[in-house]
């Protein structure tokens, strides 16, 4: 493997995993909003 496919696959693999990550905690943020709601008397 020579370094442009090296370089080109860490890159790929990075991104991916980044993207991978945000979705996630998308998610996650999404399912706790739903379990615990903000109350209207608690905004600023």
């Amino acid at each position: 493997m020579d370094n442009w496919t090296f370089g080109l696959s860490m890159l790929i693999v990075g991104m991916g995993g980044t993207l991978l990550t945000l979705m996630i905690m998308s998610g996650l943020m999404g399912v706790l909003k739903k379990l615990f709601p903000i109350k209207e008397g608690e905004e600023k």
